[in-house]
């Protein structure tokens, strides 16, 4: 982010309001120079100001040397294997065994093919501190499809739908600090792992996805494992790796300092429930260059047990997913992220329409919400998509002493080409004692409906006219241009 230079500008609204607001001396991504005053919502006077995102200098990563190779010993033309297999994984020992032996080493266990055999098959990994996993271009690492492998013990039965859920371990688990998990790349595209959440369970006539499904009917919860998940782990990197299919959410960054997602390739359907693919908390995250297609939030920044700040969510592209989003816990802060030049489509690469259709998104409700301040969308460009812009503190049924609090929200430069039919944004702050902090800048929608209220909005070279109960909306002074956009094509796995 280039440095601020601070130009006050004095606004006298109607209601007797005033506030300056600092812009940058060059808009972050449009190479353009900016000053404004616009009304935050709030009663005292406030700075706007633009997110920073990640506080590291995040560069692209590059593979460890090796500490030991594990070649392939299966092979598979249907992603299944022999009945006595799926029941017991045969390669979970020997890699958790060299997983163990390699830690702390820097270096990496690394999955590679044999001949004609490209295929591993394991239950539930460990991944400890200063040491990566790497599976070569061509080979896939399969993820059992034995409920019983996943069983926490104590809790709901994994595999099944119960009144409550945590019932399964992940499938990668990582806990030390200064882990990774990558792939090299080649003619047979990047390292792969396969949850295979759309095969039936072994013993079972029913897939991890069914199970989602029925959860959603019956109001219940899928007790489903999670692909990967981090947890209170310092540095972890993704490179180079694809997924696909996974039995619930993809990738966890639960709390911690420290995560680089780069070169990521996530390819699920659009339809499959509850496949997350990011979920990031904690600080200083990145995610850049990565292609996303998934059944639930293409990313979803969550604050529940601890803060989320500091997070770039940048150059990378979305499928049939649910947004580009923030929430639905937010009840412990989030401030300071950036989401720059990004695309999404409605659709996912096989023409499902996501099934629930959204941008930029941002999901709380007085139950788990809480303050959501200084995040900026710089360079969105959407295409298919339902729900443009949508901010809303009302997501679900919840009631409690959360309340949402939305400010210094930033939309400078954003897109809409070919929405997708009854396309609008939602623009709502809690209460009047809560408003939103909103300001549009170099927005062009082709949809331009809104539901407001409860706002004060400041706008710029914008054609949405947003009103409603309690909206605020002035005319502030800027610069630069509605972004060009173009939408690459999913480039496989």
């Amino acid at each position: 982010m280039k440095a601020w230079s601070l130009v006050c500008a004095v606004l006298f609204l109607a209601v007797g309001l005033l506030v300056t607001v600092a812009r940058p001396a060059a808009a972050v991504g449009l190479g353009q120079s900016s000053t404004a005053a616009v009304g935050l919502g709030q009663s005292s006077t406030a700075a706007a100001t633009l997110a920073t995102g990640d506080s590291r200098s995040v560069s692209q990563p590059s593979i460890p040397a090796t500490c030991t190779t594990l070649s392939a010993s299966l092979s598979t033309s249907n992603r299944q294997f022999s009945s006595s297999a799926e029941a017991s994984p045969p390669d979970t020992s020997r890699i958790q065994s060299a997983l163990i032996s390699c830690a702390g080493t820097g270096k990496a266990v690394v999955l590679a093919a044999s001949g004609s055999d490209h295929a591993f098959l394991a239950g539930p990994l460990t991944i400890g501190g200063s040491e990566t996993l790497v599976i070569d271009t061509g080979v896939t690492l399969f993820a059992s499809r034995n409920a019983a492998n996943y069983q926490v013990s104590g809790k709901p039965t994994c595999g099944t739908v119960a009144t409550s859920g945590g019932g399964c371990k992940n499938f990668i688990t990582v806990n030390g600090a200064n882990a990774g998990i990558m792939g090299t790349q080649g003619s047979a595209g990047q390292g792969l792992i396969d949850g295979r959440g759309d095969l039936d369970l072994v013993g079972q006539s029913v897939t991890w996805w069914d199970l989602a499904t029925t959860a959603k009917n019956d109001n219940e919860t899928q007790n489903n494992p999670r692909l990967i998940q981090s947890n209170g782990v310092n540095n972890f990197t993704v490179y180079d790796l694809s997924l696909t299919s996974s039995p619930n959410f993809h990738l966890v960054f639960n709390g911690g300092n420290g995560f680089t997602v780069w070169g990521l390739r996530i390819k699920t359907p659009a339809n499959a429930r509850n496949t997350d693919g990011i979920d990031p908390s904690g600080t200083n995250v990145t995610v850049n260059n990565s292609y996303i297609q998934d059944g639930d939030d293409g990313v979803a920044v969550k604050a529940g047990s601890s803060a989320a700040t500091n997070m770039t969510i940048e150059n990378s592209h979305f499928y049939g997913t649910h947004g580009i989003s923030i929430g639905s816990e937010t009840n412990a802060g989030v401030s300071n992220i950036l989401f720059k030049n990004d695309t999404l489509s409605g659709k996912d690469s096989s023409g499902i329409t996501s099934t629930s259709n959204n941008g930029m998104r941002i999901k709380t409700d007085s139950s788990v919400g809480g303050l959501v301040s200084t995040v900026t969308y710089e360079g969105i460009c959407m295409t298919g998509v339902q729900a443009l812009l949508d901010l809303d503190p009302f997501y679900a049924t919840g009631n409690g002493s959360h309340i949402p609090d939305y400010t210094n929200i930033v939309v400078d430069g954003a897109k809409a080409v070919s929405s997708a039919s009854g396309a609008k944004s939602v623009l709502e702050g809690f209460s009047s004692s809560d408003r939103l902090g909103l300001t549009l800048e170099n927005v062009s929608f082709d949809a331009t409906g809104s539901t407001a209220s409860n706002a004060t909005i400041g706008t710029f070279d914008t054609n949405l006219s947003p009103s409603g109960t309690n909206v605020t909306v002035s005319a502030i002074s800027g610069s630069g241009s509605v972004p060009s956009c173009s939408f690459p094509a999913f480039p496989g796995l």
